[in-house]
């Protein structure tokens, strides 16, 4: 007996059904081939994994995010990735141990304890790519520019960059010697950028009355690329830590903006997003249509460390669903021709349709006693014999 309700699914995780399937699915294949030609080698990682493994370097946030259970073999805490990353990163550190660079990506659904705000899913399926051994500009740019040619693949259009550095608040905090938890509060502040308590915090912390002028004025630096002179000025007193972590985020704005002059580029550097796993510059992908990032990345140096080889990387990754999602608004989706043949017990029929089938022509063969006309099936055209050939003829 059927239980009520049993079609229902849990809260965030959904199906996908055969038209988004087929769409998704074609993406997926466009995006994976496009990573090939710049040289990604794709990997698969496990769905499921020790839990130390998943994670590796990414803090509290994707702990909470983790599905947790017992393995009933070893006794380990095994969890349900909720990223790829961190196996991507041992894939490299461990199994491959290359000295020069090494470039992967990957294609896989993840699982989220908690849904996205905005989007509700617990189930995305995510994309990536990573670089790893190479700790120069040149390689965060190579991933930008990557994410963009993945975005422009997907159809989409008016697309921002947002630019970052986690580097320059972490150079800040140990120049004035803040302890973990003062770093923390002090973190948690800026991410909701609330300055009232900000300011209180600056008040209470006895640190050098330049250094919290900086604090102070680090959610007033963002915009366009009068940024950057900005904060030059606000950091006149910082460590060369914090200089340098600026020059860099100009140096990989300008070669950005030399190859993509039209780009529209915003600075944030309070946006401190996968703080407790990046180290370095981070970046995103917006469209006006919708309210959250729409790509994502950063540098994570040493994230191999763990797995017995620490290596400069960088990488992004984006939600394959809403590509796609996004993808069909953004373009005109051209259906696919499905043919249909009838059944019949017929040498000449059957061989006709494997040679269809064998030029990647879809071909739907009709079953004794069935409902459903081809027009109902979806078929586009049909099969029919004209002077003892069988030949495709438009549906009517």
């Amino acid at each position: 007996m059927q239980q009520k309700d049993s079609w229902l699914l849990p809260d965030g995780i959904d199906e996908v059904l055969p038209e988004e399937a087929k769409h998704l699915e074609s993406l997926r294949r466009k995006l994976l081939d496009l990573f090939a030609c710049w040289g990604y080698d794709l990997v698969i990682p496990p769905f499921i994994d020790f839990l130390d493994s998943l994670l590796t370097g990414s803090g509290h946030d994707l702990d909470l995010q983790t599905f947790k259970l017992t393995d009933q073999i070893s006794g380990k805490m095994l969890g349900v990735r909720a990223d790829m990353t961190p196996q991507v990163a041992r894939i490299d550190a461990h199994n491959l141990k290359h000295e020069w660079p090494t470039r992967l990506c990957y294609a896989g659904t993840i699982l989220h304890t908690r849904g996205d705000p905005l989007e509700k899913t617990r189930s995305p399926m995510q994309i990536g790519a990573e670089l790893y051994g190479h700790a120069g500009k040149e390689s965060d740019v190579e991933v930008i520019r990557l994410m963009l040619e993945t975005l422009a693949i997907t159809g989409l259009q008016n697309i921002h960059l947002d630019l970052g550095h986690v580097g320059i608040y972490r150079a800040l905090s140990r120049q004035a010697e803040l302890t973990e938890s003062q770093e923390r509060e002090l973190f948690d502040v800026l991410q909701r950028k609330a300055r009232p308590e900000l300011q209180g915090l600056m008040d209470s912390y006895a640190i050098d009355s330049d250094l919290k002028l900086m604090f102070l004025k680090l959610p007033e630096l963002n915009g366009g690329k009068d940024t950057i002179n900005k904060a030059r000025a606000v950091f006149l007193k910082a460590n060369d830590d914090v200089k340098n972590a600026l020059a860099d985020l100009e140096a990989i704005a300008e070669k950005l903006a030399a190859r993509f002059p039209s780009l529209p580029v915003s600075f944030d550097l309070a946006e401190l997003r996968g703080y407790h796993y990046h180290t370095g510059m981070v970046f995103a992908a917006f469209i006006p249509s919708v309210g959250r990032e729409i790509a994502r990345g950063g540098r994570y140096d040493n994230i191999g460390e763990v797995f017995g080889r620490a290596r400069p990387a960088t990488g992004f990754s984006a939600d394959l669903k809403l590509l796609s999602s996004l993808s069909k608004q953004a373009c005109q989706v051209k259906s696919h021709e499905l043919i249909f043949a009838p059944y019949l017990d017929d040498v000449v029929l059957n061989d006709k349709i494997r040679d269809l089938r064998a030029q990647q022509l879809a071909v739907v063969q009709q079953l004794p006693g069935q409902t459903g006309s081809a027009k109902e099936l979806g078929c586009t055209s049909i099969l029919e014999l004209d002077n003892q050939n069988w030949v495709v003829r438009p549906l009517a």
